[in-house]
Order: structure tokens, then C-alpha cells, then sequence
């Protein structure tokens, strides 16, 4: 299975945002240059976050998005479907029925024993990703990261985050 490149840059950019203080804020465009990526491929990402309920966007100059919820209550679930929709990864076309060696439909009954296999393994894909939250993976990177990195990444925040005023959040 292969997600897209948005996954992984919308995991980055809610890891990012929950070491923001507060109801501060980061730029969107900020973001986008801390991991190389175009503003708008970004906001691409960032807006299916906060149609999400998982970012908040506060609108104009001094704004940018922070997280909507704690980080405890974010699962990397949360982030995928997000980004990639609720979809199955894996649609069965019932190719088995077609073909020259296609039969009566009366022997396709049962479901589709591959549909079933693959249904299962993605049900135990979602699950791990349910029981992952985003506070999970900043802890990891805290513990076990390079510190160089880590201290890199508190610089970026410390200097590019906003403080708002509480009233000033809007989702968009």
C-alpha cells in the first residue's frame, strides 16, 4: 500500500504544531519552507487538517494554524483519513468473474476470499494507526531522536510561532 507524500508532510506539520506554546500560531508558509515543500502543496494538506477538526486555522497576517485538540487526542488514523480519504486502499473488482474461466454466478456466493484477506489486513493497518497518537510520536522523537535535530526543530518553532488571542481562532 502506498500513501502519498501528504501523509507524511501532514504528520510532520501536526508533530510541529504540538510544540507550540499555548494558542500560538505557526505560518503556513513557514511550515512549507521548514520541510522544503511548496506553500501551496502544503495548504493543500493543511486545509484537509482543518476541515478535519484536527488543525485550526486563525485567518490573516499574524495567523497560521495550531492544533485543535490536544495531541493525546490525534491519532495518526485521524491524519491518513484525513489527507486520504475513507476509502479501502484495496477495491475488489470481482475479476473472478470474468474471463473464460468465469463460471454460473451461483458460484460466487461468498465473498471474495482475496477481498476478505486484503479487508483484514487494512483493518489491522487502521487499528495500529488508531492506537498511535500524535503525542506518541513527539515523545519518540524527544527520547529518541538525534538532539541536534530536536533542538533544531524547538529553534524553528520558538521563532516562527504567534501567540493569538483565544477569540481569534476561527476554523476554517
Amino acid at each position: 500500500m502506498k500513501l502519498g507524500e501528504g501523509v507524511e508532510a501532514a504528520i510532520h506539520c501536526a508533530a510541529t504544531l504540538a510544540s507550540v506554546e499555548g494558542n500560538s500560531t505557526i505560518p503556513g508558509a513557514a511550515l512549507a519552507e521548514s520541510f522544503g515543500l511548496s506553500p501551496s502543496y502544503l495548504l493543500k494538506h493543511l486545509n484537509q487538517l482543518t476541515a478535519a477538526r484536527i488543525l485550526e486555522s486563525v485567518p490573516g497576517p499574524a495567523g497560521g494554524y495550531r492544533l485543535a485538540r490536544p495531541a493525546e487526542r490525534i491519532t495518526l488514523l485521524d491524519i491518513v483519513l484525513a489527507v486520504e480519504g475513507r476509502e479501502p486502499a484495496f477495491r475488489c473488482g470481482e475479476i473472478r468473474q470474468r474471463g473464460p474461466v468465469k463460471i454460473d454466478a451461483s458460484a460466487y456466493v461468498k465473498p471474495c476470499g482475496i477481498n476478505a484477506a486484503m479487508l483484514k489486513a487494512e483493518r489491522a493497518y487502521r487499528a495500529a494507526l488508531a492506537e498511535t497518537r500524535l503525542s506518541d510520536i513527539v515523545a519518540d522523537y524527544k527520547a529518541e531522536g538525534d538532539p541536534r535535530s530536536f533542538a533544531a526543530s524547538c529553534a524553528f518553532v520558538a521563532r516562527h510561532q504567534r501567540p493569538q488571542k483565544p477569540a481569534a481562532a476561527k476554523q476554517i
